[in-house]
């Protein structure tokens, strides 16, 4: 009677390593469904990072759509990508010198079609007071080197809002700088964050002692589609982190990146995000 009791124990305690392994921890754990985010909203349908494109990915049924956020001279949280204002509207200069009223006057639709003249930058704050329970909203910090203190104000934000729940699920916050990440997870630990990868810092890819840095304080990794593959993805899985890389334009990369085992996709098109059955 032992030697069976013996293996039954065993075997089930090989079925519980994985849950107790090292690794990003329950958020990455517990969300099992492919994520479709659109990327700046559903932004090869409108422009991006307005709420034309936050419209539309809730129209098109994204289950995520991210944002980029910055900071304007006089310290308010505004949602846009490049660090100055001259591709996606009609003014000039660099965000962190444009006071809020400043962006605020800005086009940042025709640029895209005519029929979106008059979109405006918005805020963080607006943003999530017109989403928040219609979508899951992946927030990038971009360029915190840019702005000292990013961090804090985007978790108020998030605690202003009772956004900072753990089982709202609701959002997600990213970086490439990996510090602000580290950073923002100490100051509001539950709200899942996630590290951005470029192939430009990861010529070589990424080693399992970098996965095993990400896996002390991420839920996800995302990095650029190039550095993805089913070996990466399996070595994301082994620390119970996830996956969702960037940024996914043609069907082709869809379906390469739904074969490679990834968790969800970035795409400007969020019908790509569809694909996946």
């Amino acid at each position: 009677m032992l030697r069976p009791m013996a293996c039954l124990m065993v075997s089930l305690l090989t079925l519980c390593l994985p849950a107790i392994s090292a690794g990003g921890g329950s958020e990455a754990e517990a969300e099992d469904s492919f994520l479709n985010i659109a990327h700046r909203g559903a932004s090869g349908h409108a422009p991006e990072n307005t709420m034309a494109a936050f419209d539309k990915a809730v129209e098109m049924e994204a289950d995520f759509f991210e944002l980029d956020v910055q900071m304007s001279k006089d310290g308010h949280l505004v949602v846009i990508h490049d660090t100055t204002v001259d591709r996606t509207t009609d003014g000039t200069g660099a965000v962190k010198d444009l006071t809020l009223a400043e962006l605020k006057r800005l086009d940042a639709g025709s640029w895209f079609g005519p029929e979106f003249a008059g979109e405006r930058i918005p805020t963080l704050e607006e943003v999530l007071d017109r989403y928040r329970g219609n979508i899951g909203i992946l927030i990038e910090i971009k360029a915190p080197e840019r702005y000292p203190g990013i961090e804090e104000k985007v978790a108020d934000a998030l605690k202003e809002r009772n956004m900072d729940q753990p089982e709202s699920g609701a959002v997600i916050v990213q970086s490439f700088g990996h510090e602000t990440v580290e950073n923002f997870r100490r100051i509001l630990p539950t709200v899942p964050v996630g590290v951005l990868l470029s192939p430009a810092d990861y010529p070589d890819g990424v080693t399992d002692e970098e996965l095993a840095a990400f896996a002390e304080y991420a839920e996800y990794v995302n990095p650029n589609q190039s550095l993805v593959d089913e070996d990466l993805v399996r070595r994301i899985h082994a620390w119970n982190m996830k996956i969702t890389p960037y940024t996914i334009r043609t069907a082709e990369e869809a379906d390469r990146m739904i074969a490679a085992g990834v968790d969800g996709i970035i795409t400007d098109f969020p019908e790509l995000g569809q694909r996946k059955q």
